[in-house]
């Protein structure tokens, strides 16, 4: 199968409704003296923030796995069940669960129960991740990182189709007509691939039929087009009908472009340069960050009409009917994140769906 050109693609059709997501990864947030939260304080505003998206109309609030001092949430469906319990509306799942040290038994159980605490509002995200951290902390050798995320991803699909599951492969132990519990009231909750750029990933997400995630967290957007085209001719080939494909992009919503390019570039350029030494990213500069912020970067930072514009366009290059932005990032105050969290409810959201309906 052959990669189609961006001039191959066309505006996805649209089974599909427009979807509008909050992710976070947990990073630890200071206060208004600038002084370093604890762990404890940093989870419990996160549980603030989730339950604050609902209110301000946000339709998907999604929690990243992470294992550092940094990032800290460990144990995303554990502060997902606690905005569960305080919402009613707003859905609610992984932004990723990293797979590949899991136990695929274990992440379906613990998202089934989420379903059923939420009133079935849960979704999952699964993806290899792009540290390293849970690997050797769950004793899992690097050297298997591509068997196990694919036997895996082939046993949850089989998970979610419900009823007893017989599989066998070399990464844990066989199942032979195994039921899992707690079953779904209506059918399987929601699951995605988290893709970050590669072709092979995308057919894989097709091939077991999960729905597509694009992890876009650097350079041009629209190189990306061409994988929702090749994930659609997938799907067709495997033989299931079409599924949503999403986009996950960094950002900072403020009043002004000049105050969150403002708020953004110093905790960014602090971030990123420290886990460059692991995942080997260049150093931003401020030319590079100029370019990441502008339109044909992947960085959704400014006011919210130049963030609303920057998602209908490439919702629209990328025939994507779902945008996740990802907010926060080390070292911004809780203060900032909750303005993020209201502008980008309350203003980018609406005025998104009204340039994708044929407003000006």
């Amino acid at each position: 199968m052959t990669t189609p050109t961006p001039s191959q693609i066309t505006e996805q059709p649209a089974p599909f409704p427009l979807i509008f997501g909050l992710d976070t990864f947990g990073d630890v947030t200071y206060d208004d003296d600038n002084q370093r939260l604890s762990h404890g304080q940093t989870i419990r505003n996160l549980v603030e923030q989730g339950v604050f998206a609902e209110q301000v109309g946000v339709d998907f609030f999604g929690i990243g796995e992470h294992h550092t001092d940094d990032m800290p949430l460990s144990a995303a469906d554990v502060v997902l069940a606690a905005i569960a319990a305080r919402t009613t509306r707003i859905r609610l799942g992984s932004a990723v669960t990293v797979l590949s040290s899991d136990d695929p038994v274990r992440v379906f159980q613990r998202y089934s129960t989420l379903n059923a605490i939420s009133n079935e509002r849960a979704e999952v995200i699964l993806g290899r991740g792009s540290s390293i951290d849970s690997s050797p902390l769950f004793g899992f050798d690097l050297a298997d990182y591509e068997e196990l995320f694919e036997e895996k991803t082939n046993l949850f699909a089989k998970l979610l189709r419900g009823g007893p599951v017989t599989w066998h492969g070399d990464t844990r132990a066989p199942l032979i007509d195994q039921e899992v519990v707690p079953h779904a009231d209506n059918g399987p909750f929601p699951a995605w691939i988290g893709v970050g750029g590669s072709p092979q990933s995308v057919i894989r997400a097709a091939r077991y039929g999960y729905s597509l995630m694009l992890a876009i967290i650097g350079g041009s957007p629209a190189r990306f087009a061409p994988f929702s085209q090749l994930f659609q001719q997938a799907l067709e080939k495997f033989g299931y009908g079409p599924r949503p494909v999403g986009v996950h992009s960094p950002g900072h919503v403020a009043s002004t472009d000049d105050e969150a390019l403002e708020q953004f570039w110093p905790h960014y350029l602090e971030v990123i340069t420290r886990v460059s030494k692991t995942r080997g990213f260049a150093i931003p500069t401020k030319e590079s960050y100029a370019f990441e912020t502008g339109p044909r970067g992947a960085l959704y930072v400014g006011s919210p009409e130049t963030v609303a514009q920057k998602i209908a366009m490439n919702l629209t290059v990328l025939g994507a009917t779902r945008f996740d932005l990802k907010y926060g990032m080390g070292g911004l105050p809780h203060r900032d994140l909750m303005t993020n969290i209201e502008l980008y409810g309350t203003q980018v959201i609406p005025r998104v769906r009204d340039l994708l309906n044929g407003g000006h």
